[in-house]
């Protein structure tokens, strides 16, 4: 049996290889190809073993960027989400730097690892390279925005091998993926804000601040891109039956199209099926 993943959600932006300049266009090229890079599951695992590794350390991100990316096929073409550690990493510092106190700061890290994580981010932000990560994630929940973009038959699950349970397979047997067209996740996103505009508040359990964020940040890769929602290591904290119930996309879907039609019985009703759904998830968090 493997370790068991962080409780975390990831969305990841797979841009097709022909969108990157040479030589990265080759590299991630050859790098798709190769039978010895992680697969999605066991990068997931190979990312965990890295972070525990900086926390031994208390380091704030890797030295280098990393060199590997989650990989998907489509067709005779490769689509990589590169993973982006060091800036991934940079980022979350900066976000915990910036919202607590500088006492609580300071005791995260030696001085010296803050202060090249924050000259390594003003660095990278000099250069004039790309700040928008290729992956995103959220720890005990899925986000309401994060949901918008997919539809629920886009929907892929995978589970342990017959006659296995959970705690018997690697942490990699048991998934919850959607998969959508960039184009098309901008399309509904586009098609939600104004509905969640004119919302009454409470209403809609996602707001318009954290969509038109979302919008953003996938304008900053490929049109032909791919948008992945992976429920990652959420889905040790569901079982079976759970997993096979879980209709938040959807839930979020006719909320949405109830408040458009003016419904607002049934779009109270869907919100609070959602935000019910990851209140109970979320309380594990603080559960002995």
């Amino acid at each position: 049996m493997r370790g068991v993943l962080p409780y975390a959600a990831y969305l990841r932006v797979y841009e097709p290889v022909t969108a990157f300049p040479e030589p990265e266009r080759t590299v991630w090229t050859a790098y798709a190809e190769s039978r010895r890079r992680p697969r999605r599951a066991g990068a997931l695992e190979a990312e965990q073993r890295e972070a525990l590794a900086r926390l031994v350390e208390r380091r704030a991100a890797p030295e280098r960027e990393s060199r590997d990316a989650y990989v998907r096929r489509e067709g005779d073409l490769y689509y990589v989400a590169p993973w982006g550690t060091r800036l991934r990493c940079w980022l979350a510092y900066e976000r915990f730097r910036d919202g607590t106190t500088a006492a609580l700061a300071a005791a995260a890290l030696p001085p010296i690892a803050a202060e090249s994580a924050g000259t390594g981010l003003e660095r990278r932000r000099r250069s004039g390279r790309s700040m928008d990560p290729h992956i995103l994630s959220c720890t005990w929940h899925v986000p309401a925005e994060w949901l918008v973009p997919f539809r629920g038959e886009e929907r892929c699950r995978e589970l342990p091998p017959d006659g296995e349970g959970a705690a018997e397979v690697s942490t990699a047997a048991r998934a919850m993926l959607y998969v959508t067209p960039l184009t098309e996740a901008r399309r509904r996103i586009a098609e939600a804000l104004p509905v969640v505009a004119i919302a009454d508040e409470g209403v809609l359990p996602v707001g318009t601040a954290d969509l038109m964020t979302l919008d953003r940040w996938l304008t900053g890769f490929h049109p032909g891109s791919l948008v992945e929602l992976d429920y990652g290591g959420l889905v040790h904290l569901l079982d079976e039956h759970a997993l096979e119930t879980d209709m938040s996309v959807v839930e979020l879907a006719v909320a949405l199209t109830a408040s458009r039609r003016g419904e607002h019985e049934l779009a109270v009703a869907a919100g609070e099926r959602l935000r019910a759904r990851w209140r109970r998830v979320r309380a594990l968090e603080s559960a002995n």
